[in-house]
């Protein structure tokens, strides 16, 4: 193995241990995020049942431009290019045997109770086994831009009633959050971001906690992938992920799958 392999190699593993620390060092794994898996590691998939169906749901870090058209699973178009489609698109190749369904319904510019808004139509009527959420940035960033009054207090009272109304109605589905992040040289970003955009983030890990939900460290994750190349790279403005951050982002997503086996 050559050096820059053996540097990527070292890199993809310490994304790994960013992206499974916030699991309280109950699994960990040294292997490279490869971008595909031996026929052994696919089994890892445990906990996604046969026929299962599999949702993610948040704002335009999620939605991607998707075409909403196209509402049916597994639909590219209506999966997107960002994250959710590399992870699913992963997901379906590896176990093919389980005919699994994924749906995007994540909407660009959704807060919390929007999200809710819209809950019984594009979450509760579909019925998922699997449940990913990934909400926040805009429960902030659009008290500096849109003139939105809500508070850490707003986002938390909201997301608690909506993971107790979902508990309520789908109680078998488990529960996927992902860390609201932002990388702070995008030109999306700045100091008035900090440090009141942690408190945030707090609140998601501590929901997901609380509710027995699995969370992704987002930030640990792009903080440790800005070692290895500007931010800008990962997302240009501080906000929504490049390609290569949806990359990050689908890794961290099937990683955390796995974990949950």
């Amino acid at each position: 193995m050559n050096n820059q392999n053996s540097d990527r190699r070292k890199f993809l593993q310490r994304i790994t241990a960013a992206t499974l620390a916030a699991l309280g060092g109950s699994f960990y794994t040294s292997r490279p995020l490869t971008a595909g898996m031996s026929q052994g590691e696919s089994q890892s998939y445990a906990v996604v049942p046969e026929d299962g169906i599999i949702l993610f749901q948040g704002d335009s870090i999620t939605d991607a431009g998707r075409d909403r058209e196209h509402t049916a699973p597994n639909d590219q178009r209506g999966l997107g290019p960002g994250y959710v489609f590399l992870a699913a698109a992963e997901l379906l190749g590896e176990v093919p045997e389980k005919k699994l369904q994924c749906y995007n319904r994540g909407i660009s510019g959704n807060k919390v109770f929007q999200l809710a808004a819209r809950w019984e139509e594009d979450c509760i009527r579909l019925q998922p086994d699997i449940l990913s959420i990934l909400i926040g940035v805009n429960d902030f960033w659009h008290t500096l831009t849109h003139g939105y009054d809500g508070t850490p207090e707003t986002y938390n009272k909201d997301f608690r009633a909506l993971s107790d109304r979902t508990r309520d109605l789908l109680p078998e589905v488990r529960f996927i959050i992902g860390e609201p992040f932002v990388l702070p040289e995008g030109s999306a970003v700045n100091e008035t971001w900090f440090p009141a955009f942690r408190r945030y983030q707090d609140v998601a890990r501590k929901i997901a906690s609380d509710y027995d939900a699995t969370f992704i460290a987002y930030q640990s994750v792009f903080d440790e992938a800005s070692r290895q190349a500007p931010q800008t790279y990962w997302s240009s403005d501080g906000v929504h992920p490049s390609t290569a951050g949806c990359y990050l982002m689908a890794k961290a997503w099937l990683r955390t799958l796995q974990s949950m086996g």
